[in-house]
């Protein structure tokens, strides 16, 4: 079962879009929210696996809510307005359903949501492993936690920097972080994590790693000396 949030400033399109995925057996309506403060307050409490959003409403839209969240539900935008779709499509979202919504249009909806999620559960168990995959573009690439030194956080995109070359994927580094195995890498930064093994000296509250430096703030400090085993 995946829970879903539906977030619309339209009573009707809330209720109609609920008649149709009651019909889904997969997916559990966890709740409903009249404005993008109220869906940012759930989906910082509870579980949400898809959310069904709608772009065009008061005060905050849709998609200046997906910009704001530091991890994001698998997405559904919906909207009366096809004018979106552009930007809506470089926010990564599963899907862009133009109102009014039919069932057969939602059903293909949902099932590539419910195919992204059974992904994201296989990377979850296998990142636990000696490798991850990562997306790159279109390209899908094998690669060796071995390999890294440092994530660093480039806004909505983490870049993975290797010994002579690095990578760049659309993520967040708390993503990345509740993902990578604590065993061997440590934040030691809000942009920055690095390889523990990787770690060549610390001065002046910098670390260094293959002769890149990485800055440490006080607040991951403790914690980066406690990890170092310093003698």
């Amino acid at each position: 079962m995946y829970n879903s949030l539906i977030v619309d400033d339209n009573k009707v399109a809330r209720v109609l879009l609920r008649e149709l995925l009651e019909q889904f057996p997969l997916i559990t309506i966890a709740g409903e929210c009249s404005n993008a403060a109220e869906a940012i307050s759930f989906i910082s409490n509870n579980k949400v696996d898809i959310l069904f959003l709608d772009i065009e409403m008061p005060g905050m839209s849709g998609l200046e809510l997906l910009r704001s969240l530091d991890k994001r539900p698998v997405t559904i935008l919906t909207s009366g307005n096809k004018g979106y779709a552009l930007e809506a499509f470089d926010l990564n979202v599963v899907d862009y359903l133009v109102k009014p919504v039919s069932l057969s249009r939602l059903m293909m909806s949902v099932n590539r949501a419910v195919e992204l999620l059974k992904q994201k559960d296989v990377e979850l168990n296998t990142i636990e492993q000696d490798h991850v995959f990562i997306k790159e573009n279109k390209l899908i690439r094998k690669l060796d936690l071995n390999d890294i030194y440092i994530l660093e956080s480039k806004g909505d995109y983490v870049k993975i920097q290797l010994a002579d070359k690095y990578h760049i994927i659309h993520s967040t580094l708390k993503a990345m972080e509740d993902r990578l195995p604590a065993s061997k890498f440590l934040r030691v930064h809000r942009s920055y994590i690095v390889a523990k093994d990787k770690i060549d000296y610390l001065e002046d509250n910098v670390l260094y790693l293959n002769n890149v430096p990485v800055p440490v703030s006080e607040s991951y400090r403790a914690e980066l000396f406690k990890q170092l085993n310093i003698l």
